[in-house]
């Protein structure tokens, strides 16, 4: 089978792609003959040897896909060959073939695409977790996104609004800003510079009940001065690229709460969340309440273009590896 391997820690363009021989699935894993993967920012990370956790070489890159079950290791009791599976494995999509556990396979919704399947498990989950579990959002509350424009931006909007939420969005372009306005948000503001912060305060009254920011850096910073009280404020992550930190005592006179959301950690904690969370996430594509808007795709060979599209922050929505496209 054809895949991408990194042997070394260094950019994209330092994997090296060729054919390997095709995995034997396990005892409790499947094998996935794969039809579409999601391009994450963070497989950049992975492949620099920044991310946290650093598989051994050589490892296939490619944290969630979408295919068909070729065969099943022994003792795998929910899926036979020829289903069609979603799966967030952390590794292994990008190749014509992939193992995966049975934990992290899921059915795939009908209806749904094989490019819709592969992009629906980290960034839908993600913003799952971090709305429903750690912020309780609550219909009617103001819920602000940061990053609007990207994959787990805009599953958050569109899980917000929703779940009766009254979104705003930032981004830091017009095409970005209309594109978070196409996936739900009331009102959308640019963030290229601190304007936003008084703008949050006029449009709500009292600051933001619910702050989702996968940014940091200046605009975790900002966020805690237009937070309403008893407002809860997400840490996603740190794509702006400085981890910052935050004085207690503006914890206190707000009586907000800074919250984490690790969903990769959760996920792995508790067992069967990963499958509820993608059953409630199937029932709302099958409702219509959310549809990943897939803005780019590239065939197998061209996996290092689409890994520069979203180091070059060009990519809104999500973009897929498209096994059915020829380069």
């Amino acid at each position: 089978m054809r895949a991408w391997q990194v042997h070394a820690w260094g950019e994209p363009e330092s994997m090296a792609f060729g054919e390997i021989p095709v995995p034997e699935p396990a005892p409790g894993e499947v094998l996935i003959r794969v039809r579409a993967t999601s391009l994450n920012f963070f497989e950049i990370l992975r492949i620099q040897g920044k991310y946290q956790e650093r598989p051994e070489f050589p490892w296939i890159p490619g944290a969630e896909m979408a295919g068909t079950v070729e065969a099943v290791g022994p003792g795998v009791e929910k899926f036979k060959p020829g289903d069609p599976v979603v799966s967030c494995q952390f590794t292994g999509g990008f190749a014509e073939f992939a193992r995966s556990k049975e934990r992290y396979t899921f059915p795939l919704t009908g209806g749904m695409s094989w490019a819709e399947g592969a992009v629906l498990p980290i960034v839908y989950q993600t913003s799952y977790f971090a709305l429903k579990d750690r912020a309780a959002l609550r219909e009617g509350e103001w819920l602000l996104v940061h990053a609007g424009a990207s994959g787990v931006g805009m599953a958050a909007i569109q899980l917000g609004k929703a779940w009766g939420a009254r979104v705003i969005a930032t981004a830091g372009s017009p095409e970005k800003l209309e594109f978070a306005r196409a996936q739900g948000a009331e009102h959308v503001l640019g963030y290229n510079d601190g304007t936003w912060v008084d703008q949050v305060k006029q449009i709500t009254g009292r600051g933001a009940d619910v702050i989702y920011d996968p940014v940091g850096g200046d605009v975790f910073d900002l966020s805690s001065k237009c937070i309403a009280p008893f407002g809860r404020l997400l840490v996603v992550g740190f794509a702006g690229g400085r981890i910052p930190s935050i004085a207690a005592n503006r914890i206190l006179l707000k009586n907000m709460s800074v919250v984490g959301v690790l969903w990769g950690n959760h996920i792995k904690a508790v067992e069967s969340y990963a499958s509820g969370t993608h059953a409630a996430l199937s029932r709302m594509y099958a409702a219509g309440q959310i549809r990943p808007a897939i803005t780019g795709r590239f065939p197998l060979e061209r996996a290092v273009e689409g890994l520069r599209e979203l180091s070059g922050r060009r990519v809104m929505g999500k973009i897929v590896l498209d096994f059915d496209l020829n380069s």
